[in-house]
């Protein structure tokens, strides 16, 4: 076969939620564009993503989107090798925008189309090497935390997922969400709480730890549940330092339950991934209790923690072997993440 002059370059699309991204990666590793257009302002006034506000928004946006990572790129279709784009987890709405447009976009210009698993996205992040000096080393243990997902995820050598622990109800982030309309604080609720905290003076407030011993999931309705009634005390405590004690609970839990999975599993390396790896306490946390046991940490910058679809186009050089070709028929669907599926837990009981 005749040996490639550069390396595979991939336009992704990544339409799972409420930002809109389009992105060039050469490689799986190098971000030659990387452009998101966000919802945040749009959602703001109803404290939440609408779905169907969302997908519209993905159909007004994605086409500039799209032109302008081509242009900051400064690439030509004639050099894209791969479309890919997300096929989910996420609004199923949102997710038929990015999907139907990828495949237009294959079908017009003759390319294969990549459907990638979004979970992998966030891992895959930390690849990119605009988010780390070097690829991680494998096996690794993720801890994915946003929004809609925490877990925690086994990368064996082979770039396989095993689902080692699950949130048994909120998400991390969905519970940063709650707690800021809890606190008046404005969607998404992850960096107006970080704001509100570090204007916390006393922080010897405490709130309950969900640790659910002897496993490796996580739980944090009881979480949100206690604020709300703390908040609703006759006298309740000043909002910065309930948000300050709500941020410590949440990444307390989520920085120990990590590093101990990683020990235990006897990893190379801790990955810390999703929307919630922007957080700084976070960051603080698994670095500081990771380095107590000399266990390296990959965390990506906060601009590749959040969605983007350079993590996708990353998941996507994973999976060249899966693309659809542009001249068959094209129904890729959305649908739940793959990734993780052999869930050790499973086995454990089936054994």
């Amino acid at each position: 076969m005749p040996v490639r002059e550069r390396p595979v370059r991939i336009l992704a699309i990544e339409s799972s939620c409420d930002e809109t991204a389009a992105a060039i990666v050469d490689g799986g590793w190098r971000i030659r564009a990387n452009v998101v257009a966000s919802q945040s302002d749009l959602h703001s006034t109803t404290g939440g993503v609408v779905p169907e506000v969302a997908a519209r928004q993905h159909l007004r946006a994605l086409v500039p989107v799209v032109r302008k990572a081509l242009a900051d790129a400064e690439t030509t279709w004639s050099q894209i090798d791969y479309v890919a784009a997300t096929r989910g987890p996420g609004l199923p709405g949102a997710l038929i925008v990015g999907l139907n447009a990828a495949r237009g976009l294959a079908f017009a210009r003759g390319l294969p189309l990549i459907p990638a698993d979004h979970i992998e996205g966030h891992v895959r992040a930390a690849w990119l090497r605009d988010a780390v000096e070097g690829a991680p080393p494998l096996p690794a243990l993720a801890l994915v935390v946003s929004g809609g997902h925490t877990e925690l995820l086994l990368v064996l050598e082979d770039g396989a997922f095993e689902r080692v622990g699950a949130t048994r109800d909120d998400a991390a982030g969905e519970a940063f969400d709650k707690v800021a309309r809890l606190l008046g604080l404005p969607y998404p609720g992850g960096p107006p709480i970080s704001a509100l905290a570090a204007q916390a003076t006393e922080r010897r407030l405490r709130l309950p730890r969900a640790w659910l011993r002897g496993t490796d999931d996580f739980s944090f309705s009881g979480l949100k549940t206690a604020t709300r009634q703390l908040l609703e005390e006759p006298a309740p405590p000043a909002g910065a330092e309930v948000a300050w004690a709500f941020e410590e609970s949440v990444c307390d839990v989520l920085s120990l339950k990590a590093v101990r999975a990683a020990e235990r599993l006897e990893v190379r390396a801790l990955i810390i991934a999703g929307g919630v790896a922007a957080n700084a306490r976070l960051r603080q946390r698994v670095r500081e209790r990771a380095a107590a046991v000399g266990l390296p940490v990959c965390i990506p910058p906060p601009a590749l923690c959040t969605d983007n679809a350079a993590m996708i186009a990353a998941a996507a050089h994973e999976h060249l072997d899966a693309a659809v070709d542009a001249a068959a028929p094209l129904d890729i669907l959305p649908t739940a993440s793959r990734v993780g599926s052999r869930s050790r837990a499973m086995r454990r009981r089936a054994r």
